[in-house]
Parts: structure tokens; C-alpha cells; sequence
């Protein structure tokens, strides 16, 4: 794995490419194929986002639905029972949502009105930190990776895949960043397919995703949809 040093000598005059959730290089689909769908959810942290949907994850846990956690470093320390729990269960993948929830940028992109990293050296920082301390405290080797808002640059995604993790997109938004109502979430968890990867939350527990998601799922095992982890469908 390259060192903090050998990214920025590589680099640190790249022009950062284009911004977005789906720019090349980032993972918004599984394997062309896939039989199975991938249910990603973040836990960003922070202020407004440490929260813990339980019903979630009892949901998952009922009816036996493998899903992918991405894990902010400011959560994963407000949860340390938690994040125990998680680790130890084989229903569910651990993988890196940064260390501060940044947009992933070299200079600085900014997008809901959140400022991303402003140099190669702060989009290291921004994987790594979260990358370490998810390693050390809990024995979590991660191999994806999504940045806060799930937006980078094609550097930034070409930085990831040099310390060996994916980036990771979507190709089916579950809640629009928590904010839906239960209505909303169901309609849109219905829309699951072979191959989706689906990105929701379970860290606002007054958001609609706990009561989408629980109203949707029998309808996809009704017709008869696979789930599986992103590690599991990417082997």
C-alpha cells in the first residue's frame, strides 16, 4: 500500500477530473450479471447524524438480509458497543465512510454546502484515519470505500483504488440522506433489482427508512430477490 508521502508525490499536480456520486472509477453497480442486490447504509456521525435506527437492524436481522455498514469514524466512536456488535455479526460488512463524512476532493469541491478535502494530502487523511481506527479498535479490515455525500473526483477514486479500497456509489437511492417518509422509502426499496446497489441510512432513527425498508423487504422476498454484501457479490 502506498504511503501518505508517495501519494502526494504522485499526486499532487493531477488535475482532480470530474466531481460527482458516479464519476468513472466508482463502484455504482455490481458485476454486469448479478443475480443479487447489494443494501448499503451509511452512519455519517457528527452532530446531526450519530444517531442509531434500531429497527433497521432488527429488520435485517429477521428476516435474515445480508447488508454492507458504511461506518463514519465520529459514529463508530459515539458507538462503541455498537460498533462491537456489528463487527461480530456475519450478517452484515463493516466498510469506511471517512473519517470526518468529507466530500473527497484535491482542491476543495464542495457540494450540499459541505466543503471536501481540500489537497491529496487531506484526501489520504480523510480515507486513512477511518481506515486505521477501524483496523486497530475493532480488527476491521475495510475494502470499500464511500466519501461523505458519496461525492469525489476521479483522482480521489483513483487514490482509493492505490490503498486498495473500492469506491463505492449507488445506483438506487433508498431516502435521499434520511430525509424521506416511510411512504417513500417502501416505493423506492420496491424498485430492487439484480445488480442494484442501494444507498440508505441508519443513523437518523426518526427518519421513514426504518418503516420503508420493513414494509418493502417481504414484497422483494416475494419475488424472490437475493441480497448480498458487497464483498460477497464482488468475489
Amino acid at each position: 500500500m502506498a504511503s501518505r508521502e508517495e501519494i502526494i508525490a504522485n499526486y499532487q499536480n493531477v488535475a482532480p477530473g470530474e466531481f460527482g456520486p458516479d464519476i468513472p472509477g466508482i463502484k455504482v453497480a455490481l458485476p454486469p450479471g448479478s443475480t443479487v442486490a447489494a443494501i448499503t447504509l451509511d452512519a455519517c456521525g457528527g452532530p446531526n447524524g450519530s444517531g442509531l435506527d434500531r429497527q433497521i437492524l432488527d429488520t435485517l436481522r429477521y428476516f435474515q438480509i445480508p447488508a454492507t455498514l458504511f461506518i463514519n469514524q465520529r459514529w463508530a466512536q459515539e458507538h462503541p458497543e455498537t460498533m462491537g456488535e456489528l463487527v461480530d455479526d456475519t450478517l452484515f460488512d463493516i466498510e469506511n465512510h471517512g473519517t470526518k463524512h468529507l466530500p473527497l476532493s484535491v482542491d476543495g469541491q464542495a457540494v450540499y454546502g459541505i466543503e471536501g478535502t481540500r489537497s491529496v494530502g487531506e484526501v489520504y487523511d480523510e480515507i486513512m484515519g477511518n481506515q486505521e481506527y477501524l483496523r486497530s479498535e475493532y480488527g476491521v479490515q475495510c475494502q470499500f470505500f464511500r466519501p461523505g455525500t458519496a461525492f469525489l473526483d476521479e483522482t480521489s477514486a483513483q487514490i482509493c483504488l492505490d490503498l486498495g479500497l473500492t469506491p463505492a456509489g449507488f445506483s438506487l437511492n433508498l431516502d435521499n440522506g434520511a430525509t424521506l417518509p416511510a411512504e417513500s422509502v417502501e416505493e423506492r426499496v420496491t424498485h430492487f433489482a439484480g445488480g442494484d446497489i442501494g444507498l440508505g441510512h441508519f443513523n437518523i432513527p426518526s427518519s421513514g427508512t426504518g418503516t420503508g425498508l420493513a414494509r418493502a423487504l417481504p414484497q422483494l422476498m416475494e419475488r424472490d430477490i437475493e441480497f448480498a454484501t458487497l464483498r460477497q457479490a464482488t468475489r
